[in-house]
């Protein structure tokens, strides 16, 4: 490991990030997990349960846990994949160009290559200034086999009502709706609210989405990911997450860049990149 400086959080080890103009966000260890952003002069953006549960093999409720190379319980590996659970190395933590920089890698081993072959390299780069923060996952090919990945930025937002928010940007794009088995529907209003559970993989979502509450916006950009799945566990779902207070799924939504109903096909050698950018 480089001479990167540690800090903790919940007893785990952590990147604390600090722009010069007072942006700030915390980055576990375990997971490569974002756990905090608070924008220059800003409130926490992010949601983070306050049951969360920390340490070797769990997965942290909140913040935005990484997913890869398996989306969800769509395939054979273990369910949203191999790296979520698993500490990563931090390789730097700068401030450059006035941004707070930190880099975070896990290269695959015996573990991983029990539920999958491949030999693999995931970064993870978060970039934060201002009111925006960049988070961007890449993944290379190290081995010697071509192999196929899904992926996603699980991103729990914090929200002050649900049943008062509004999301924008989604009109006229085809969807998968899981509190329907997975039947295919299209969002036809500009406006998507929420009453309750939503579970649903929105596909090519080219342009940006805004997220809109009383006294509040922010907007979501993503490149490399062509799928978001918008998804909240509703007042009945909730009670079935040991990790979240019952009252609590009025206080988030996840809105996640992800690449799912196109895997990413990377041979030897080859690598791609995908990134999600949050403004508040």
């Amino acid at each position: 490991m480089s001479d990167v400086q540690l800090t903790s959080f919940a007893g785990q080890p952590a990147l604390a990030l600090r722009a010069p103009d007072g942006a700030r966000a915390t980055v576990l260890l375990h997971g490569a997990h974002l756990v905090s952003w608070v924008p220059a002069g800003g409130e926490e953006q992010l949601y983070l349960s306050p049951t969360a549960k920390y340490g070797h093999g769990s997965s942290v409720r909140g913040g935005v846990p990484v997913i890869f190379p398996q989306f969800n319980a769509r395939g054979p590996l273990p369910r949203h994949g191999l790296v979520r659970s698993r500490s990563w190395e931090a390789t730097e933590s700068v401030v450059r160009d006035g941004h707070a920089i930190a880099v975070l890698r896990f290269t695959d081993d015996i573990a991983t290559r029990v539920h999958w072959k491949h030999g693999f390299e995931a970064e993870l780069t978060v970039s934060l200034a201002g009111k925006e923060i960049d988070i961007e996952l890449a993944v290379t090919n190290t081995g010697d086999t071509p192999f196929e990945f899904t992926a996603a930025l699980h991103t729990y937002l914090r929200c002050n009502e649900l049943l008062k928010l509004q999301l924008e940007g989604l009109q006229n794009h085809g969807f998968e709706d899981f509190l329907n088995s997975g039947v295919a529907g299209e969002q036809w209003g500009d406006v998507l609210t929420f009453v309750g559970a939503i579970d649903r993989i929105y596909h090519n979502v080219n342009g940006p989405l805004t997220l809109r509450e009383l006294g509040r916006r922010a907007s979501i950009s993503m490149s490399g990911f062509d799928d978001v799945v918008v998804w909240n566990p509703g007042g009945d779902g909730v009670q079935q997450l040991a990790d979240m207070p019952d009252e609590d799924w009025r206080r988030m939504l996840c809105v996640e860049a992800a690449r799912i109903r196109e895997p990413v096909h990377l041979m030897p050698g080859e690598d791609w990149a995908g990134m999600q950018s949050l403004r508040a």
